[in-house]
């Protein structure tokens, strides 16, 4: 029965619905999920970073005794690349953990299988979205 999975079809692994197996699935489970936490970490990072340099950047322009900038568009450029770039690694983080957790829950793992959604999802999200108002703030105010 080498390659056959609890349900009958021909799958990668034949998995047992034992604790152990059970347990091993809910550490890699929780291994996407950390996964996914660090990206949105990055993302953040990305995103606060680039809203931060553009805003340090126009009030260094408004400030007495500071010479103008020799090229005055380059951090609002900058600024909008590490936006984009925070929200772009949030989209395909959101989209690789659905992949796997699509993987991991249905076929042969389906018996083993546990939780299926977490909050992480959401949060994910909802950082999008604000990384895709912080990107059309910048470039409006900045056209």
């Amino acid at each position: 029965m080498s390659g056959q999975s609890v349900s009958g079809s021909s799958d990668r692994f034949e998995v047992n619905a034992t604790v152990q197996s059970h347990f091993a699935w809910l550490r890699t489970r929780l291994a996407v999920e950390r996964t996914l936490m660090a990206w949105v970490r990055t993302a953040v990072s990305l995103i606060g970073f680039g809203f931060a340099i553009v805003q340090f950047f126009d009030r260094m322009d408004q400030m007495p005794g500071v010479s103008p900038a020799q090229y005055p568009g380059v951090a609002h450029y900058l600024g909008l690349a590490l936006i984009f770039c925070g929200v772009m690694a949030l989209v395909i983080s959101l989209w690789e953990y659905r992949w796997i957790n699509r993987y991991l829950a249905e076929g042969s793992f389906a018996a083993i299988a546990g939780v299926t959604d977490t909050p992480t999802i959401a949060a994910s999200v909802l950082l999008a979205i604000i990384g895709i108002f912080a990107f059309f703030a910048v470039l409006l105010r900045f056209v």
